[in-house]
């Protein structure tokens, strides 16, 4: 197993990391015994966020008595003090420990962004936090260039996550300036949502680029771990076949991939696009259907809403036929 330093953190942790969302389809028990053959393999980084349903429960009891071997990182969507403050001590006794590692404030907006660091903001309760010792880190995550680049200038931020896959190398500039600052990068999505099959291939990708800190893909089962584990450890140069491979997967998912760039934004009939995308993705990929179709039901305006204007499709800069690809979704979700 590689290791590295999470940026400005100086926490040791392993080049491949654990991502939380799949355990939600298995149970406890099952989660207990991954950890420990994570612990077993070397890896010590593990992704979860208060979104993630049972994920931070299910890992809380499988962390007993191996705690202190994982960094553990967690996140946010709240935006205020009041809000941040709960869920801290939600995370934490979920968790079953006395201190996080890394909070992560959870895919802000660049509105949303301003408000966490604005005063009565959620950066007010993280500093707190970690004042008296109940989270080491502080962090953000993000699908928005524009969140990423804000991130950025943040002196408090240690860390950033983001997606950067085959078909999703829109931030490659900006982990490059991670790496010139110090700020830890966490590579989020590198099966772009169970998109791309081959994961070894996928992992090669991401690990020939010395600027990613960490790739967390998620797993549920050993098989996973062990081809995972396989994929990073090979650090031998990218052939030339491998290239031929990745630009076949980019042929195959391009015009029809959605990358959460959000340029097609603002929906005439106020849809979050992205989001219905991101959803079908965890529907028809992931095998959590339930997840998905719990958050696709809390959207306010579903992908039926969608009036046809066209007008998203003249914004996006991967010319994706969006108005088609919302009829799909609303066909996969029954509205």
């Amino acid at each position: 197993m590689q290791y590295r330093t999470l940026g400005k953190t100086n926490l040791t942790i392993s080049r491949l990391g654990f991502g939380g969302i799949p355990i939600q389809r298995i149970d406890a028990e099952g989660t207990r015994t991954l950890m420990h053959q994570l612990k077993d393999a070397g890896v010590n980084y593990i992704d979860t966020a208060r979104g993630y349903t049972v994920s931070e429960e299910y890992l809380g009891y499988a962390l007993e008595g191996i705690r202190e071997d994982f960094v553990l990182a967690t996140k946010s969507m709240s935006r205020t003090k009041e809000a941040m403050e709960a869920d801290i001590a939600t995370s934490l006794k979920n968790l079953r420990t006395d201190y996080i590692d890394l909070y992560q404030v959870h895919n802000p907006t660049p509105d949303q962004l301003k408000q966490v660091v604005a005063p009565g903001g959620a950066l007010e309760a993280l500093l707190e936090a970690k004042t008296v010792g109940k989270v080491g880190h502080l962090g953000v995550t993000a699908h928005s260039l524009d969140t990423f680049k804000m991130a950025l200038e943040m002196d408090w931020v240690e860390t950033i996550m983001f997606p950067y896959n085959i078909v999703e190398s829109q931030g490659q500039d900006l982990i490059h300036v991670c790496a010139e600052k110090n700020i830890g990068f966490v590579c989020m999505k590198p099966l772009a949502g169970g998109a791309i099959e081959d994961a070894t291939l996928a992992l090669r990708y991401i690990c020939s680029n010395p600027d990613v800190t960490v790739v967390i893909p998620g797993m549920a089962d050993p098989k996973e771990l062990e081809q995972n584990i396989a994929a990073v450890a090979d650090t031998a140069p990218i052939t030339e076949e491998e290239q031929k491979k990745f630009q076949a997967v980019r042929d195959d998912l391009g015009t029809q991939f959605c990358r959460r760039c959000n340029y097609c934004q603002p929906c005439t009939a106020g849809i979050s696009i992205s989001n219905v995308f991101l959803f079908q993705g965890y529907l028809r990929r992931y095998g959590l259907g339930d997840w998905a179709k719990n958050r696709y039901s809390a959207l306010e305006k579903k992908a039926s809403d969608c009036v046809d204007c066209g007008l998203c499709e003249t914004r996006c800069p991967y010319n994706l036929p969006i108005r088609e690809m919302l009829k799909a979704a609303a066909k996969d979700f029954g509205v």
